[in-house]
C-alpha cells in the first residue's frame, strides 16, 4: 500500500546491531529496574526473580510470534497489520490503537521521572516538585521529538550513545554487586522457585508487574521498513533484546534481594537502583546510577515515540486514521505529521498531569493502565502468528513448537494477565486502560464506513511465503516484493 503522498520511509538505514540496541533500549533496563522493583517486591516479596523468569518464557513466545510475522509482512504498523490480516481488521485496528494509547500514556509516565531525576542530580529536594519535573521532562521529550523527526539514522546514533553508556554503567554495578560483602540476606535458590508466591493470585500479581518490565522490545518491528534484510533482522533483534534485558533484570533483582533490606526497598521505591548504588559504592554509586536511569528513561522515550508515530503513519497510509498521518517529510523521510500530532497531544497531557497528583501517583496509575493495553496487543499478535502459520505447523517439531505452541502459550498468558488485572487494579487505572481502548471504536467505525481498503484485507498465509523463499534459480517469483504471504482464499 502506498501512503497519501507516494513517499515511503527511508529504507535500509538500520543494521542488525542497530536494531538489537533499539530492542534493548525499548525495554529500558535501568528505568524498569529503578521504577518497578519496589512494586514487584511489594507484590511478591523475595520472589521477584522468579516472577521475571516465568514471565520471560511467554514473552519469548510473543517475540517468536513477532519474528515469524515480520518474515511475511514488512509493515511499520506491525501488529496492527498482522492481526488485521489474520484474525479480523477490527481486531487489527484495536491492536494498533492499544499500542498508540499505551505509548502516549507512557510518554507522560516516562517524561515526568526524566524531569524528576534530572532535578535530583542537582538538588534532591526539587525532585518532588511535580510542576518543575513536568517542565524539565517536557524539555527532554521535545529533544527526543526533534531527534525522531530527524530520521532513523540520527535516531539510532543518539540511541547508541545513550544506551551504550547506560549498559556500561549497569555492567559495572552488576560486578560490584556480585563482590559486595555487606549483605542483607544470603542468596537463596528458592527465589527462582514458586515457594515464595502467595498461591496463583500471588503469581498473577508478580506476572502483571513483570510484563511491564519487558515491554518495548517490539520497536524493532515498527522500524522494519527502515531496516536492512528486515524479514530476518527485526525478529532476531527482538529475541536477542528480550534475552539481554532478562539477564539484566535477573541480576539486579537478585542483587536488590541480597544487598537491600525490605525497609530500604520501600523507602526508595521511586529509584531502588540509586539505593543499591549507594550500598555497593558509597558516595558516588547512587549518583552514577541515577545517570544510568535518566539515560534509560530518555532512550525509551525515543523508542516509544518511534512506535507510536510509525503505527499512526501506517494507519494514515491505510486511511484508517486521517490520511495526513501517512505523509513523509521530503528531506528526513520521517512521518512528520504523525510526529507533530503526537508531540502536541503529549504536551497537553503533560500540562493536564499536574492536576493528578505527585509523580509517583501518576506513574503508578499509568503503569497499570499500560499493562492492560500491552496484554491486548501482545496477545492478539501471538494468536495472529499461529493463524498465519497454521498450514506449516505440522511440518516439523520445530515448526510446531516455535510457530504454534510457544506463541499460543504467550498469547494465552497475556490474556490471562488481562483478565486477572481487571479484578485487581484501581478503578482509575482500569478506566484509563479500557476507556482508552474504547475511544478507538470511533475512528475504527468511521473509517470502516468510509470504505478503507484495510477493512478488505488480503490475508496473510505463511505457506505461500515459505514456497516463495525457495523459488528455483532462473524462475520468476510469483508475487511482487512487499506482498509475500498474501492470500485471498482464506
Amino acid at each position: 500500500m502506498s501512503n497519501s503522498t507516494g513517499r515511503g520511509l527511508q529504507a535500509n538505514v538500520l543494521g542488525t546491531f542497530d536494531t538489537v540496541v533499539m530492542a534493548v533500549a525499548g525495554s529500558a533496563p535501568a528505568y524498569s529496574i529503578a521504577a518497578t522493583t519496589a512494586v514487584l517486591a511489594g507484590a511478591v516479596g523475595l520472589a521477584g526473580p522468579a516472577a521475571l523468569l516465568y514471565c520471560a518464557i511467554p514473552m519469548l513466545g510473543i517475540a517468536l510470534a513477532f519474528s515469524r510475522l515480520s518474515r511475511i509482512d514488512v509493515n511499520a504498523g506491525a501488529s496492527y497489520s498482522w492481526v488485521g490480516r489474520t484474525l479480523h481488521p477490527f481486531l487489527g485496528f484495536i491492536s494498533g490503537w492499544a499500542l498508540v494509547i499505551s505509548a502516549t500514556i507512557f510518554m507522560v509516565a516516562g517524561s515526568l521521572p526524566a524531569g524528576s531525576m534530572t532535578l535530583a542530580l542537582f538538588d534532591e529536594g526539587l525532585a518532588d516538585d511535580t510542576a518543575l519535573s513536568t517542565v524539565v521532562g517536557a524539555a527532554w521529550f521535545l529533544v527526543m521529538l526533534a531527534v525522531v523527526l530527524g530520521g532513523a539514522r540520527l535516531t539510532v546514533r543518539a540511541q547508541l550513545i545513550m544506551s551504550g553508556v547506560e549498559l556500561a554503567i549497569l555492567a559495572l554495578f552488576a560486578v560490584l554487586a556480585v563482590f559486595h560483602t555487606d549483605t542483607s540476606l544470603p542468596f537463596d535458590w528458592s527465589w527462582l522457585g514458586f515457594s515464595h508466591f502467595d498461591g496463583v493470585s500471588g503469581f498473577a500479581a508478580g506476572a502483571l508487574v513483570a510484563a511491564f518490565y519487558y515491554w518495548g522490545w517490539d520497536v524493532t518491528s515498527n522500524l522494519s521498513e527502515e531496516t536492512r534484510d528486515s524479514r530476518r533482522t527485526t525478529g532476531l533483534a527482538g529475541l536477542i533484546g528480550v534475552g539481554i534485558v532478562f539477564l539484566l533484570f535477573e541480576v539486579f533483582t537478585i542483587a536488590v534481594n541480597v544487598v537491600l533490606s525490605s525497609q530500604q526497598i520501600e523507602n526508595n521505591g521511586a529509584n531502588v537502583l540509586a539505593a543499591l548504588g549507594e550500598e555497593v559504592w558509597p558516595g558516588w554509586g547512587g549518583k552514577v546510577l541515577v545517570v544510568a536511569v535518566l539515560l534509560s528513561t530518555v532512550a525509551t522515550l525515543e523508542t516509544t515515540l518511534i512506535q507510536v508515530t510509525r503505527s499512526l503513519f501506517a494507519m494514515g497510509r491505510d486511511r484508517t486514521m486521517p490520511s495526513a498521518l501517512g505523509r513523509v517529510h521530503r528531506t528526513w523521510n520521517t512521518p512528520w505529521v504523525a510526529i507533530a500530532v503526537v508531540g502536541g497531544v503529549a504536551l497537553v497531557l503533560f500540562v493536564a498531569s499536574n492536576a493528578l497528583g505527585s509523580v509517583g501517583d501518576i506513574l503508578a496509575d499509568a503503569i497499570s493502565a499500560i499493562g492492560l493495553q500491552i496484554a491486548v496487543y501482545y496477545g492478539l499478535a501471538g494468536l495472529a502468528a499461529v493463524v498465519a502459520y497454521r498450514k506449516t505447523l505440522l511440518k516439523s517439531p520445530a515448526d510446531f513448537l516455535l510457530g504454534g505452541l510457544w506463541p499460543l502459550f504467550g498469547a494465552a498468558f497475556m490474556f490471562w494477565i488481562l483478565v486477572e488485572s481487571l479484578g485487581e487494579l484501581a478503578p482509575a487505572a482500569v478506566a484509563i486502560g479500557i476507556g482508552g481502548l474504547a475511544v478507538g471504536l470511533v475512528p475504527m467505525l468511521w473509517y470502516w464506513r468510509q470504505g478503507s481498503d484495510y477493512y478488505r484485507p488480503a490475508r496473510l498465509d505463511a505457506s505461500r511465503t515459505v514456497e516463495a523463499d525457495y523459488v528455483p534459480e532462473g524462475r520468476p517469483a510469483t508475487h511482487a516484493a512487499g506482498h509475500e504471504g498474501l492470500s485471498t482464499d482464506f
